[in-house]
């Protein structure tokens, strides 16, 4: 890819800025390298690349989806020791990554980007960081993921717990659980794979449930040395396991969300999962979910459930009622003494982008966001010229590895980069970004996940921002190749809008003025 024209020369430092050095951001930084540009910086708030690998080191962290389908697809992952990687092993993957493809010197760690606002005069992006630097760029690519902001509950009385507390992506390392008394405040994911590690050597374990959740077996298991071996020498076997994965997750995987004989051959599995693994009836029965399978997000784990069972782990279902000095006293008036508290209660996933305030043409990004997070494709928003975002809204893979979505965004970002070079600025137009949040709101509406159950999936009013709601190879369909007809486009010394695009690469149908590429064929061709 050519370097973009600049406006003022003296006013444009990069051709790309890129916020996030987690999965997504490197995988823009690594393309943009491989398709021939070095004008462009990664800011990192932290102190080095990995996002939420870096971020989350607590006892089991490890990826629900296989470590072969768990890799960008132009650098396989041939090193992990087990079926589904842990957190150190991601983490030196993503590193290696950097280094091999030379993102290393783009880097500006250390580094919290606070405030973006577009300069309609010059036609680029100026970005301030905590600190108070400010740098420039034609386009902003944001990467700062959906799971970066941990969220801790409302709970009263928290400041007056006079024990060690802390969120799971803020593990205390040093605080050493040995013989204490201990309370896991939540059971998702991240709960999941705490439990097992620590209950065998703390005194007592009380796991506060709000809701008992679906859990399927992981079936996780190691891959030895010759296994490894053969992956690296023999790379269309990496390639034949990674494609094997990907089928199933398409086929089996993506059911539950839409119903089903594999939503109920999976329901069925879950039951059977927790029969075997659980013998006690009443602990059964508090562990069984009340709401639809798939509902909220899928879990897997061979462990949890064992974990539970031990004499020194203590499931609580009554709602917590406040914390008090010396542990957590629940709704029945109990208090359960612990000088130890964990919250393992998620991320702030609706809250995209924040808290960087974001101002374009189009007003204040949060504004526009007020009532819940929108965006074409998840990348582009109409009053944003030149803005893209990478695991924007609606794009999170609720059966298939991210990292295939993120891969699609990054080629779709790329083409804009290209008509940014040839066009000045781009933005989507109102129409076609007003047509594709109707489809959206279609698909949405026929899923599970408008069942009776709270996830991280949807904001406290409901709405679903977060999963895409079709198959995985969809949206790699949509996301070919953005198509000039869906932008307004201006020149770089002078904001002025014009429509339609500069140029078409194939000869436009006489509707394309009107109707997005979704309504044109991209989706609406394809079975679901």
């Amino acid at each position: 890819m050519a370097p973009i024209e600049a406006g003022r020369a003296e006013d444009v430092t990069q051709d790309v800025a890129i916020i996030g050095a987690g999965l997504a951001g490197l995988c823009m930084a690594i393309e943009l390298k491989r398709a021939g540009t070095n004008a462009f910086t990664v800011f990192e708030k932290g102190s080095d690349v990995g996002g939420v690998w870096r971020e989350n080191r607590y006892p089991g962290a490890a990826c629900d989806s296989p470590a072969n389908l768990y890799s960008y697809s132009f650098e396989p992952h041939d090193r992990s020791t087990r079926r589904y990687a842990s957190q150190p092993e991601i983490l030196g993957y993503l590193k290696r990554c950097a280094r091999k493809h030379g993102i290393e010197s783009h880097l500006k760690l250390g580094t919290e980007i606070t405030h973006v606002s577009f300069d309609e005069d010059a036609g680029v992006w100026r970005l301030r960081s905590a600190s108070g630097e400010e740098h420039r760029a034609r386009a902003l690519v944001t990467a700062s993921g959906q799971l970066s902001h941990p969220r801790l509950p409302s709970i009263a009385g928290r400041a007056d717990f006079s024990g060690r507390e802390f969120h799971s992506a803020k593990w205390d390392a040093n605080h050493d659980l040995a013989g204490r008394s201990v309370a896991v405040v939540g059971n998702g994911c991240s709960a999941v794979q705490i439990v097992p590690q620590i209950a065998p050597g703390v005194k007592q374990l009380y796991v506060f449930q709000r809701s008992a959740k679906w859990i399927l077996p992981k079936r996780d298991r190691p891959i030895g040395a010759v296994a490894r071996s053969f992956f690296r020498r023999f790379t269309w076997s990496h390639k034949l396991s990674r494609a094997a994965w990907f089928l199933l997750a398409e086929l089996i995987a993506y059911s539950p969300y839409r119903g089903g004989l594999f939503r109920r051959a999976l329901t069925a599995v879950a039951r059977l999962h927790l029969r075997r693994q659980i013998a006690d009836p009443e602990l059964r029965s508090r562990l069984a979910p009340t709401f639809p399978f798939g509902c909220n997000r899928l879990i897997f784990s061979d462990d949890y459930y064992p974990a539970l069972a031990r004499n020194n782990v203590e499931l609580v279902t009554e709602e917590i009622a406040r914390m008090v000095p010396n542990g957590v006293e629940t709704s029945d008036g109990r208090v359960r003494e612990v000088d130890t508290i964990i919250y393992a209660t998620g991320f702030e996933s609706t809250r995209f982008l924040a808290p960087i305030e974001i101002r374009g043409p189009g007003g204040l990004l949060s504004d526009v966001w007020r009532n819940g997070a929108s965006a074409y494709l998840g990348i582009t928003i109409p009053g944003f010229p030149n803005f893209f975002v990478l695991g924007g809204p609606n794009t999170s893979p609720t059966n298939n590895s991210i990292i295939y979505m993120i891969e699609s965004q990054v080629r779709y970002v790329i083409g804009c980069l290209e008509m940014i070079r040839e066009g000045g600025a781009i933005e989507v137009r109102p129409d076609v970004f007003a047509e594709y949040q109707q489809s959206m709101r279609s698909w949405l509406k026929d899923t599970v996940w408008n069942g009776e159950c709270r996830s991280w999936y949807k904001t406290e009013s409901g709405l679903i921002t977060n999963p895409w709601p079709l198959r995985a190879y969809r949206y790699r369909l949509a996301t070919r190749r953005p198509s000039p007809a869906h932008f307004l486009v201006s020149t770089p010394n002078r904001w002025k809008r014009v429509q339609p695009a500069a140029r078409e690469r194939r000869p436009a149908r006489p509707d394309a003025e009107r109707t997005s590429e979704i309504a044109r064929g991209a989706l609406k061709t394809w079975p679901a």
